[in-house]
């Protein structure tokens, strides 16, 4: 399948897609359900094991979640990301996929993380330049897996036609997004037997970052 006739613009996930961070999620998860839990904002017996650190915050700001108790939140995952964001890598094949992206296509990034750790990690690694715009959490109405970003980017760029949009990312809160925007969604990397259980159908499954390129 090549859709090269139609993609104009890419939307990227960040972690795990293009950089290669040590972001704790598993801990940075347990210790926000934890606080959760213990401040009665999350009920007994909610289903912790199916949600992100990120869903489960839209879930509780959904249900009014004090403003003290969500900024302590946000400090914890603030936390996590900037000691994960230490030392942060590429994924293979990043440099060379966008020096090939970068004079075709608009390129964005949608992040759940905070816009200036992004930044900083994008500079740190020397991606920055090749972006058009960076989208982190702040610019978002709700996090991923809400399509909010998606929609935000789109939104920005209204050159490029409802049909001209293609994202890629690692998660199945990545794929939710994309999809639930009206962007078509390759998935990238080791978890993609998850997108199914979550509903989502990909228009594809690559496990390297140049294949992409057989897609645009």
């Amino acid at each position: 399948m090549s859709i090269s006739s139609q993609v104009r613009g890419i939307i990227f996930d960040m972690d795990n897609t293009l950089l290669r961070s040590s972001i704790n999620f598993q801990m940075m998860k347990k210790q926000v359900a934890d606080y959760l839990t213990e401040n009665d904002l999350l009920p007994v017996g909610f289903p912790i094991q199916e949600h992100t650190t990120s869903t489960m915050i839209e879930h509780v700001k959904a249900n009014g979640i004090p403003e003290e108790s969500y900024n302590e939140v946000m400090n914890m995952v603030v936390q996590h990301e900037l000691i994960g964001m230490e030392g942060a890598g590429l994924e293979s094949h990043v440099s060379e996929l966008l020096n090939v992206l970068m004079t075709g296509y608009v390129l964005v990034i949608v992040t759940n993380n905070s816009y200036k750790a992004a930044v900083h990690a994008l500079e740190t690694t020397g991606i920055h330049p090749y972006f058009d715009l960076i989208i982190g959490r702040e610019q978002m109405n709700a996090m991923k897996p809400s399509p909010s970003g998606y929609l935000a980017a789109k939104q920005h760029f209204p050159q490029i036609l409802e049909n001209e949009w293609i994202s890629i990312g690692d998660s199945w809160i990545d794929g939710r997004a994309s999809v639930d925007a009206g962007v078509p969604f390759i998935s990238y990397g080791p978890n993609g037997h998850l997108m199914k259980e979550k509903g989502i159908t990909p228009i594809t499954h690559i496990d390297s970052l140049l294949k992409l390129l057989d897609y645009v």
